[in-house]
């Protein structure tokens, strides 16, 4: 199954609030979700799809193994447990924290396996993926990481470029910066195409050939995250877009945050 373009994320949901979410995705015609280890709500993202009536193999389901899980050969295996399922189709690494090489190496073996179908990295930017590409046998096929208007990872992509990997965008609208949603070119776009800025920001993932998993409680934001596949930005309002990059991120992980995901436990 191909991977779809927009999905939802559940990123910050409650148990409860994923389950939600996700049904209501699956009921507008989502068919990209994106869960984690770490987000605590992997049993309820699979009972949803379960409960959707949706076939199994017209969902695209991806998650992530926490640090923690790295050293843990059965980690797969649970998570598949968790989920309620017999395959992931993309299951990524979450951040590059020590020993990341040996979970690595049992998600070639699960791939080759056919317990899941793609392999991911996320957070994995600058030395971290150059590293990775170096050791592993099979490249990944996907990376999530932070990328919006105002950081649109220009240096990251050209790696990602040369090596055929895909860019999964989280935070796709700055971490819901008004500041980003309010520029000028967003509203103005959006009285040309009908839509809210916030959805001009989501397409301009898509025509940047992003992936993009807007996450959200709120039914309304669901159906218009969604709501984006309709129309699609010219070149010259691509390159006005452009011009809002000035490397500013909201997530800025350190080296001590590293060594602290590692020691820490998600509720699994």
């Amino acid at each position: 199954m191909n991977i779809p373009e927009v999905g939802i994320g559940t990123f910050l949901l409650s148990p409860e609030e994923a389950y939600n979410s996700v049904s209501e995705a699956l009921k507008l015609g989502y068919r990209l979700i994106d869960t984690a280890n770490a987000y605590g709500n992997e049993r309820s993202v699979g009972n949803a799809m379960r409960d959707s009536g949706v076939a199994r193999s017209d969902i695209f389901l991806s998650t992530k193994i926490w640090a923690s899980e790295y050293l843990n050969d059965n980690a797969v295996d649970q998570t598949l447990a968790r989920l309620g399922v017999d395959y992931i189709d993309l299951l990524f690494l979450h951040q590059p924290c020590e020993n990341y090489m040996h979970a690595y190496r049992n998600s070639e073996k699960a791939y080759k396996e056919g317990k899941i179908k793609s392999i991911g990295i996320s957070n994995f930017e600058g030395q971290y993926i150059e590293n990775l590409l170096k050791e592993c046998e099979i490249i990944p096929q996907i990376i999530q990481v932070e990328a919006h208007p105002y950081y649109t990872q220009t240096e990251l992509r050209k790696t990602l470029a040369q090596n055929d990997i895909k860019l999964m965008s989280w935070y796709p609208l700055g971490h819901g910066d008004s500041a980003l949603i309010n520029e000028p070119i967003f509203k103005k776009l959006g009285e040309k195409y009908g839509k809210t800025s916030a959805q001009i920001c989501l397409r301009w993932h898509i025509d940047m050939g992003f992936i993009v998993i807007p996450g959200s409680k709120n039914s309304k934001h669901i159906s218009d995250n969604f709501d984006i596949l309709d129309f699609s930005l010219t070149s010259e309002e691509m390159a006005e877009v452009a011009k809002l990059d000035k490397g500013k991120r909201y997530y800025n992980r350190t080296d001590a945050q590293l060594k602290e995901f590692s020691a820490w436990r998600p509720n699994l």
